[in-house]
Parts: structure tokens; C-alpha cells; sequence
């Protein structure tokens, strides 16, 4: 007897259904206590994973101490300095069974290794461990930033964790690979699947020239390599993307690399669904935006996700709440338990349409791939700017086309007169807020860790780790014996900066232009030029993203926007102290000087930018600007504090932006006025 193609069995022939997808939600805030209380709640709702975000301090390798440390504590993740924060966060919670992701890339191998000493500290063998440190440097320099060291000791530092995870954790993914970022810098489809596979082309190059590992050693670590995608909107696109990220990467592991056992060339993927596409406007939009997003990576059995994470409907505005994660995290369940999507095969195999978009996909990325391979691959194509560039043009094309409105986005550009949401109501506005107290308990354990430890055991595992970073020796099992001894985060990287340096990438502004040619932007021009013609030369923005926050979109597009308007950009990159940017402005002689935060410092930020300025004399002659995630109810405090206009995710339209700086510089409508006037 036929049996019917709809049905899905098991191997014994009885019908069955699929197990659901790993659930997580990415969370971190405050301090260890806090996010200890977090994620033992979230697993008492159901979640069957962890997904850990770390604060920028930890993530670009400063302890909490250190002067660029301080107004980023426990902002966009949880600060950890030493295994005795470990000992707190994973209180109560049985590492050896639970799924652990670590976003964390330029200090993975030091948050790994202070996993593995809490496991063996439990009386846990590190073969019981199970989860991923992301822990992909390629991503970092092109959309992220919190990158330290130059590309190539990177990549050494993500070959010698698949060495020793190998053999000591097995079942630990040492890095996957991120296209995440790639979308969220403005990546296309096409773009995102050949980035990322020329990236884990170059990891696997790198491994294969070690030359410590057998063919079988070697087929193994490629099982290991997992992918962190993104999921847009256009869920249809993106379905077909997965299958092509699958195809690709057999087709890539099989012929290229001969790998000859099939489990592992399996194209194995989490996914948070897109968050560049969450409006500030109608917030309450995004929950069905997220929902969308996530049929696109759970509809295809062939391609479904291994783990999915969604943001919240208010991340445009804020970090989520408890409660925001639990509707995103029944979101999911609903969607796993309730409706029928696992009880059948793939519901697409042989359909034309499907077919022809997937090889479509895979096609424009083999070229692409092409070119980054002729360039000597995927590092050689970012020392050299190229990706950079292309996602800055990317990113400059879908705003030029939203902006022009041939990109229809609901209540941005779009019916965007609406009733009050009921969401944004209660005391605290329907958005999070860290403890500005918390960041003293995270520093009196910090002092208490130095305190307690032995100081000649830790500087005996700090020279062991320099002499081993300069000896080329595997830095596992030396950075294991730091988190032993009490070393903090901050003296890991530290001594590793001493041996490796650090890097600065290339902006990837220059060159680019927006496409975009309206009466509005001649209108602007216009006031430029009045401007120029009553100054004698053009304005000039100076551009700052302060601090350790590396999301550089809105900077960049900034700089773009404004050099297409007619101004002087200039634009160094991100991590600048205040000091720094304050100085370049100085110098530059700036006209404005306009600062981009994400991270939710933007007030301490702010008063140490305009304290800055004070001291150097130039706070009556240089306005600030200020852009972010910046929540309604600390606008005021900004203004109180000398800000002069202020930008969020709902200013999208780039001319209305330039108009606004051009009012606070004094740019004339009609004739020529002061160069400084009021906002």
C-alpha cells in the first residue's frame, strides 16, 4: 500500500510529528543576579535554551573598571569579570543538560573557558557540555564591532577552540557563522548567503592548514560549524534563502572540501528573526512582523531552523521586559504545539516556483562568491573595504528606497495616523530600564574577585598565556587555567592585546552616495549652499559613535546622507572616547558635531561629550546633535543637558534629519544668518 505524502513517520512507519525547534530568547541585563533571576524564570515558562547577551564591556574584553567600562555596564547584556560572576549567573541551573549560546565573539575563548573551569568546579565533565559561543570576527568587522584583534590572530583564536573542542566538549559548536548582522548592516539575500559562506570557507581553510587535523578530524569539526541567519519580511525570499543556504553548503562541504559523511554536511542553523525592520512607529506592528518572520524559517521542513530566538514588538524602542520576552517566547510555542506544522514533510518540495527562486539565489551567490575568492578570500575582502562597502551601499539603497516610498512600510510611510497604543501605557511606558545602582554590585565583585585571588597565581597565568599567544601555542587550556586563578576579563584581553594589537576596520562611507534625487534634497542643497556662500565654506558634520558601541548603521548612514546633501562629513569609525571625538571636532573645526548611540548610554554619553567640549572652550561654538534608541521620557534630560535636536528610529526621512541639523547650525531658508542659532 501507497502510503499518502502528506503523512510524516517515524522509522518504523507510524505516523508522527517533528520535535519543535530549540526555544531561546536572548537576554542579559544589569548583573549576574539579575540575569540569573531572568533566565531561571524564562526556563520555568517553557524556553528550552539559553541565549546569552553580554555587555559591551565584556564583549570588546574591558573589565567593569575600566574608564571606557562605565556608563556601558549592564546596558545591552549581562557584565561578567571572572569566574566568580559565572558561579552566580549559572546558579541553579544544570549546565550539563541545558543548550547554552553565548554571543560573544572577541572574548569567546575566554567565556568558553570560564565555562568549562565552573563545569569541572561543579564536578561536571566538559563533555557534557552542549551550546555555541558565536565567536565570528569576519561579522564584527563588517556590522557589529566589537572586534579587538586584527583578522588573521582572530581566526587563530577560533581554530585552536575547534582543537580543543574537538576532543573536550564534543557536542560545544566552537563558532557559527552570523548573517544575522550581515541583514541587519543592510546585506541583500544574495549578499547575506555569499558573505557568509565565503566566511566559513575561510574557517575552514584555516583549519585544514593547521595541519593537526586527520580527514576524519577534519569532517568532524565541519559538523560542528553551525550558521546564525536572519529572517526579513519578504518571508517568501526568505524561505527559499534557507533552502539555498542548505544547498550551497552540501554542495560547497561535499565537492570543495570532501567531506564524505552526509550528517555532516548538513546546513545546521539558529535564527533571530529581523529586528532592522521593527518600527518605532505603531509598535505594536512588529508582533505581527515577527510572526511573519518566523514562518520563514519554521514553514520548510527542509529547511527548518535548529533554534529560533525572537525579538519583542518594543525593540525599537527599548530593551525588552520579562514580559515582552514571554509573548515573543509563546509566539513560538503556539506555533510548535498548536497548529499542525509538524506533523508533514516539506510542503514545497516540487514546487516550480520554489525551485526556480532557490537556484536563482544560489546562482547571484556563487558570483559573488567568485569575486571574494579572486580577491583571495573572505579577510583579504575585508582588509581591503570590499564587503564593507557593499553593505554601506546596500543599507544607503533599501533607505533611499524607503525614503522615496517604493519600499512600503506600515505606519512609517504608510498609514501612519493611528489610535494610541494601549502597549505604551502603565508607569513605565512599555519599556525596560537597567538599575543605574546595579552597576555597584557588579564593581564590589569585581574588587572583591582581585581581593580574594592570589596575585602570584594570577600573573603566572597571564605570562603563560603571552608566552603561549607568542609561542603559537593552542590558548584553551592556558585561558582555562586563568579563569582558574581569578584572572578578570579585562587582564585576558589585555595580555592578548599585548601579542596581537588591536584592529580598526575601514568605514566603508567613503565613495558611497545615496540614490535619491527629489525636490526635497534640492531644497536642502540649497540651504547648504546659503550656508557656504554666508561662512565661506561648506558646513561640516562631524560624526561620533562613542564608547563601545559598534552598531554603526545609523552613523554611517548619517555620513552618507549628509555628504549627499552637501555638507563635509567627517566620520573616523566607531569606539572613540568623548575625549577623542571632542577633539577631532575641535580640530576639524566642525560646524556640528553629531553623536550616534544604541546602547541606552546616551545621557552618560552625552554630558561626558558636553563636558568635553567645556573644557576645550568649544561648547558655545560647536552644537551637538545626538541620534539612538532614544526613549521619550529622557529627551528632556537631553535638552536640559545642551543636546540641541535628537533622532530616533522614526526619523527615517535623511533630508528631514539634514533639515533639522541645518536649524541648528543657523543654515538660512532664504538668506544668510548666524552660524549658531537654537534648535
Amino acid at each position: 500500500m501507497t502510503r499518502p505524502a502528506h503523512l510524516l513517520v517515524d522509522k518504523d512507519g507510524r505516523p508522527t510529528r517533528d520535535a519543535p525547534w530549540i526555544f531561546r530568547t536572548y537576554a542579559g541585563h544589569t548583573n549576574v543576579r539579575a540575569s540569573n533571576t531572568l533566565y531561571r524564570d524564562n526556563l520555568s515558562r517553557g524556553q528550552t535554551g539559553l541565549s546569552i547577551a553580554f555587555d559591551l564591556p565584556t564583549q570588546c574584553g574591558y573589565s567593569s573598571d575600566h574608564g571606557l567600562a562605565g556608563p556601558e555596564i549592564g546596558k545591552v547584556g549581562v557584565p561578567v569579570n571572572s569566574l566568580d560572576d559565572f558561579e552566580l549567573l549559572f546558579e541553579g541551573i544544570p549546565i550539563e543538560t541545558i543548550n547554552t549560546s553565548m554571543t560573544i565573539n572577541a572574548t569567546a575563548m575566554w567565556l568558553l573557558s570560564l565555562y568549562v573551569a565552573l563545569a569541572e568546579q561543579r564536578g561536571v565533565s566538559p563533555t557534557a557540555l552542549q551550546g555555541t559561543t558565536q565567536n565570528d570576527l569576519v561579522k564584527e568587522y563588517l556590522a557589529r564591532g566589537t572586534y579587538i584583534f586584527p583578522p588573521k590572530p582572530s581566526m587563530r583564536l577560533i581554530v585552536d577552540m575547534y582543537e580543543y573542542c574537538l576532543h573536550a566538549i564534543p557536542r560545544w559548536n566552537a563558532s557559527n557563522i552570523c548573517s544575522y548582522h550581515l541583514q541587519e548592516a543592510g546585506a541583500t539575500p544574495t549578499q547575506e548567503l555569499a558573505f557568509a559562506l565565503a566566511n566559513a570557507a575561510s574557517l575552514l581553510d584555516a583549519i585544514e592548514a593547521r595541519g593537526t587535523f586527520s580527514h576524519d578530524d577534519f569532517e568532524r569539526c565541519v559538523g560542528r560549524v553551525s550558521f546564525f541567519t536572519n529572517a526579513g519580511i519578504r518571508f517568501v525570499e526568505e524561505m527559499c534563502k534557507m533552502r539555498a543556504f542548505a544547498e550551497l553548503w552540501d554542495e560547497i562541504t561535499r565537492d570543495r572540501y570532501r567531506v564524505q559523511t552526509a550528517k555532516y554536511r548538513l546546513f545546521r542553523y539558529g535564527v533571530q528573526v529581523n529586528s532592522l525592520g521593527l518600527t518605532e512607529e505603531q509598535p505594536e506592528n512588529n508582533a505581527w512582523r515577527i510572526l511573519i518572520e518566523a514562518l520563514g524559517v519554521t514553514l520548510s521542513r527542509k529547511a527548518r531552523c535548529r533554534a529560533l530566538q525572537l525579538p519583542t514588538w518594543n525593540e525599537a524602542l527599548s530593551l525588552p521586559r520579562p514580559w515582552d520576552q514571554q509573548w515573543s517566547l509563546r509566539l513560538q510555542q503556539i506555533l510548535a504545539y498548536e497548529t499542525d506544522l509538524l506533523e508533514y514533510p516539506d510542503l514545497f518540495d516540487g514546487s516550480p516556483v520554489v525551485a526556480a527562486k532557490v537556484e536563482a539565489l544560489k546562482e547571484a551567490a556563487r558570483a559573488e562568491m567568485k569575486v571574494i575568492a579572486e580577491m583571495g578570500g573572505v579577510l583579504e575582502a575585508v582588509e581591503s573595504g570590499y564587503l564593507k562597502s557593499a553593505l554601506v551601499r546596500s543599507q544607503a539603497e533599501r533607505l533611499a528606497r524607503i525614503n522615496a516610498g517604493d519600499t512600503l512600510i506600515v505606519g512609517r510611510n504608510r498609514w501612519t495616523e493611528a489610535l494610541p497604543s494601549p502597549l505604551l501605557g502603565g508607569d513605565d511606558g512599555g519599556i525596560f530600564r537597567v538599575d543605574a545602582a546595579s552597576a555597584a554590585e557588579t564593581l564590589e565583585m569585581l574588587r572583591a574577585t582581585r581581593s580574594r585571588r592570589s596575585q602570584g597565581e594570577v600573573d603566572a597565568a597571564l605570562k603563560a598565556l603571552v608566552d603561549g599567544a607568542r609561542a603559537g601555542t593552542n590558548l584553551m587550556p592556558l585561558s582555562i587555567a586563568c579563569a582558574k586563578a581569578r584572572v578578570t576579563t579585562g587582564e585576558w584581553a589585555a595580555a592578548l592585546r599585548s601579542v596581537f594589537g588591536e584592529y580598526r576596520p575601514a568605514t566603508g562611507v567613503d565613495g558611497q552616495h545615496l540614490a535619491l534625487e527629489t525636490p526635497r534634497v534640492a531644497a536642502v542643497r540649497a540651504r547648504v549652499e546659503a550656508w557656504a556662500r554666508a561662512h565661506g565654506q561648506r558646513p561640516r558634520l562631524v560624526v561620533g559613535k562613542p564608547g563601545l558601541d559598534g552598531h554603526s548603521n545609523g552613523s554611517e548612514m548619517i555620513a552618507v546622507a549628509a555628504r549627499h546633501a552637501g555638507f563635509d562629513v567627517v566620520y573616523g569609525g566607531i569606539r572613540m572616547t568623548p575625549a577623542e571625538i571632542v577633539q577631532s571636532a575641535v580640530e576639524e573645526d566642525a560646524s556640528v558635531l553629531g553623536l550616534s548611540v544604541l546602547s541606552g548610554s546616551h545621557l552618560e554619553v552625552a554630558k561626558l561629550v558636553l563636558d568635553e567640549l567645556a573644557a576645550q572652550g568649544a561648547r558655545d561654538a560647536i552644537p551637538v546633535v545626538l541620534g539612538g534608541i532614544v526613549p521619550e521620557g529622557d529627551m528632556p534630560a537631553l535638552r536640559e543637558l545642551g543636546i540641541r535636536a535628537i533622532f530616533t528610529p522614526r526619523d527615517f526621512d535623511l533630508m528631514d534629519v539634514m533639515d533639522r541639523i541645518l536649524d541648528v547650525i543657523g543654515a538660512p531658508h532664504d538668506a544668510p544668518e548666524p552660524r549658531v542659532a537654537s534648535a
